[in-house]
C-alpha cells in the first residue's frame, strides 16, 4: 500500500499526500501541462494531503516548501526529467495484466539469476530483456534478481546511488517497462526477484531531510547518516520503507526482494523495522494468495536473520552465504587468498558445506575479534550461494570473473561446487558461458566534487589490492560500455560449452532426489587432500546416494567408493569428450559404472559425480 506520493484515482482525481511533520505549510506546484500552485491540508502524524480534480497521468508536479524551494516528490513513481526534476502522476491500473493464474515458486526450486538492467543488453532496458527469457528458461533458470532500479543520477549507475524508493528508473523503461518484464517473466515461468536499498539513499538529488528526519545523526553508516528507525518522529519513516515493500508486490507483480546490506540498518527500538515489514508482507501473502519472499545481505553472520520474529529472528526467508563463496573461492583460485586471508583450510569449505557459517565465534583476523554463530542445523534452503555476484565481479579493477582468473576446467568445477551445494544457487549474468566482460563501478553524477570524490573513494578503498592505474575512472562512458556482456559469446566455441555444462548441472540438480534435499544431516564432506574432497548428498530415507568427486588440484587423486550400493552409476563427469573444450591431452573418461568398494582416479581439475543405491537386507 502506498500512503504518500501521488495516487491516481482515475477519471481525473488524484490524491497527494507528503510526509513532513516539522513543516507548517506546504505548497502542491502542479508544472505540466497547466501550471497550478494549490496549498495543501495538514492532517495527522505529520502529514500533507490534497485531492485535485482535472489531474491525469502525466500530469508533473513538485512541492514547494516553506524556504520556497520546488522539490520533487519523495514518494515519486517516475522522474522522467532525472533525480532533480519535477515528479509524474502515473496510473498503476492501466497497465492490463495477462499473469492471473501465477502463483510463484516454491523458493527451495529457484535458480537465481543476477542482471544490471542497463549492461545486460546493448539497449540497457527491460524491454531489451525480454527477448532472452526464453534462452534462459531453457538453461534452467527460474528467478531473475534485478539490481536495484529506482531512480538514480544520469543514465548509468549500479543502482545503488538511487534516490527515489517508489521510483523506476526512467531510462530502463520506467514502471510500463518493468511491468511488463514481470508480466513476460511470469508467462515464461520465471520469478522476479528486486534489490532494494533501505540503509541509505543516494547523495545526488536526496532532497529527504528537506521534509522530514529521514536520517539521524544519532548513527554513522559508510554512506552517511543511517536513516531514522527509532528516533523522534520515526513512525513517518519506518511507514515509508515497510510501505515500499508492499508496493513493489503490489503494483508491481515482484515475487520477492532482496535486501542490501541489512547490517548498516540500525533499529534499537521494541519492534525493529524487520519485524514490521515481516508482519506487513505476511499480511498482503495472505491477500494475494501467492508467497512473497524476503531475502537478505547480512554481515553479521547470525542464524536470526532467517527466524521468525516470534523465534527471535528477523523474518527473512534466506540470506546470502558470503563464507561459501570465500571459502571456496581461494580453493578455485589460489590468489584469492590475498583477498580472504582468514579462508585457507579446505576444513572451511567443508563446514561451508555441512552447516553454512564458517566463522561462527572464532577469531577473525579480517575483523580482529571473535565473529558469528553457528548455522549448524539450518536448513539450507535458507541460504543463497554463488561464484560471482555484483560486488565480487565488480569491486577492485572490476574485471574478478572466474573467467578471466582461472582456466576453463576449473570454471566447470567451480560451477558443480555451487550448483550441487545443498543451498540455492545464483549466477550472474553471462557466467552461465564463461563471458569475459568486466563488469566496471560506474556513475554518471552531474554533481563534479561528487563525481571526483567517487573516484578518490575507490582509490582509497581498494588501493591496497590493485595499482591505481588500474582502476577504470567510474564516470567514463567506456567504463559503462566495456561492462555489457557478450550474448551472443553464448552460441560458440567454448561459451557454448559452458552453457551446456551449467544447463547439465541445473537439470542434474532439478531431478535428481538426493540433490533436492536442504537438510544438513544428509550432507557429508570427505576431504581427499588440501585440494580434493568427495562431497555426499542423500535422500532423507537414506536410499539414494550421491557422490560428488572435486579436485582442483594439479595432480590425480584417487578415491574408493563404498561397497553398500550393488553398483556406482556415473551421472556427470567433466572429463567427458562433450565437455571438453578441445582434444588436447584429453583424458579417459570414468567408467560409466563402477563395483561397490571400487577405487577411482580423479583427475586434476575434474569433477564427477556418482549415484548409488542402498542395499537393504
Amino acid at each position: 500500500m502506498k500512503t504518500t506520493g501521488a495516487t491516481y484515482m482515475g477519471t481525473g482525481h488524484c490524491i497527494f499526500t507528503v510526509w513532513a511533520p516539522e513543516k507548517k505549510n506546504i505548497t502542491l506546484h502542479i508544472v505540466h501541462p497547466n501550471e497550478r500552485k494549490l496549498a495543501m491540508k495538514a492532517v495527522e502524524l505529520g502529514y500533507f494531503r490534497i485531492e485535485v480534480d482535472n489531474v491525469y497521468p502525466g500530469t508533473r508536479y513538485y512541492y514547494t516548501l516553506e524556504n520556497g524551494q520546488d522539490y520533487p516528490d519523495p514518494a515519486s513513481d517516475l522522474q522522467p526529467e532525472g533525480v532533480h526534476g519535477p515528479s509524474e502522476v502515473v496510473d498503476h491500473t492501466a497497465y492490463m495484466w495477462h499473469d492471473q493464474h501465477w502463483r510463484g515458486l516454491p523458493f527451495r526450486d529457484l535458480i537465481f539469476y543476477q542482471l544490471h538492467v542497463g549492461t545486460f543488453t546493448s539497449e540497457g532496458t527491460f524491454e531489451a530483456i525480454i527477448p532472452r527469457l526464453s534462452e534462459l528458461a531453457q538453461l534452467g533458470i527460474n528467478a531473475l534478481q534485478l539490481l536495484p532500479i529506482c531512480q538514480f543520477p544520469g543514465q548509468r549507475n549500479w543502482g545503488y546511488d538511487g534516490v527515489y524508493l517508489y521510483s523506476v528508473q526512467e531510462s530502463y523503461g520506467g514502471p510500463a517497462g518493468l511491468k511488463k518484464l514481470v508480466d513476460a517473466c511470469h508467462t515464461h515461468g520465471i520469478a522476479v526477484f528486486l534489490d532494494v536499498v533501505y540503509n541509505h539513499m543516494g547523495p545526488e538529488g536526496n532532497y529527504y531531510s528537506q521534509f522530514g528526519p529521514y536520517f539521524t545523526e544519532k548513527y554513522h553508516t559508510p554512506w552517511g547518516n543511517a536513516l531514522n528507525f527509532d528516533r523522534d518522529w520515526a513512525d513517518g519513516v519506518r511507514e515509508f520503507i515497510a510501505n515500499n515493500t508492499l508496493f513493489w508486490f503490489e503494483q508491481y507483480h515482484i515475487d520477492g526482494l532482496r535486501f542490501d546490506a541489512i547490517h548498516e540498518v540500525i533499529d534499537m527500538g521494541a519492534v525493529s523495522i524487520w519485524e514490521l515489514i515481516y508482519s506487513k508482507v505476511t499480511y498482503l501473502e495472505e491477500q494475494l494468495g501467492r508467497s512473497l519472499y524476503l531475502v537478505a545481505e547480512s554481515d553479521l553472520n547470525s542464524p536470526r536473520v532467517v527466524k521468525p520474529p516470534e523465534l527471535g529472528g528477523y523474518g527473512f526467508r534466506a540470506q546470502w552465504l558470503d563464507d561459501f563463496h570465500h571459502a571456496l573461492h581461494v580453493l578455485v583460485n589460489k590468489a584469492g587468498k590475498d583477498k580472504y586471508a582468514d579462508f585457507n583450510r579446505i576444513e572451511q569449505l567443508a563446514r561451508a558445506y555441512t552447516d553454512g557459517f564458517v566463522s561462527s565465534g572464532d577469531y577473525v583476523a579480517f575483523r580482529k575479534r571473535r565473529f558469528g554463530a553457528s548455522s549448524a542445523g539450518i536448513s539450507g534452503d535458507r541460504f543463497v550461494v554463488f561464484n560471482l555476484n555484483h560486488d565480487q565481479v565488480g569491486n577492485q579493477s572490476g574485471r574478478e570473473r572466474l573467467s578471466l582468473l582461472v582456466g576453463f576446467e576449473r570454471q566447470k568445477v567451480a560451477a558443480a561446487a555451487m550448483l550441487l551445494a545443498p543451498y540455492i544457487p545464483m549466477l550472474f549474468m553471462g557466467e552461465e558461458y564463461a563471458d569475459e566482460s568486466p563488469f566496471f563501478y560506474f556513475v554518471s553524477h552531474s554533481d563534479k566534487e561528487l563525481v571526483e570524490a567517487v573516484r578518490e573513494g575507490r582509490k582509497k578503498e581498494f588501493g591496497d589490492f590493485i595499482d591505481h592505474a588500474n582502476i577504470p575512472d567510474p564516470f567514463e562512458d567506456t567504463t559503462f560500455t566495456k561492462s555489457k556482456i557478450k550474448w551472443n559469446q553464448r552460441t560458440q566455441g567454448k561459451h557454448h560449452i559452458m552453457l551446456r555444462w551449467h544447463q547439465a548441472l541445473i537439470l542434474l540438480r532439478q531431478t535428481t532426489a538426493a540433490l533436492r534435499t536442504f537438510n544438513k544431516n544428509d550432507v557429508r564432506f570427505t576431504i581427499i587432500d588440501d585440494d580434493g574432497f568427495v562431497l555426499h548428498r542423500q535422500t532423507p530415507d537414506g536410499l539414494e546416494h550421491v557422490f560428488c568427486l572435486f579436485n582442483f588440484s594439479d595432480h590425480d587423486l584417487t578415491y574408493t567408493f563404498p561397497k553398500w550400493t550393488q553398483s556406482w552409476d556415473k551421472l556427470l563427469d567433466s572429463k567427458d569428450p562433450a565437455w571438453l573444450e578441445s582434444d588436447t591431452n584429453a583424458k579417459q573418461p570414468l567408467p560409466d559404472q563402477l563395483a561397490p568398494g571400487a577405487s577411482v582416479t580423479i583427475y586434476p581439475d575434474s569433477v564427477a559425480v556418482y549415484s548409488g543405491r542402498l542395499i537393504i537386507g
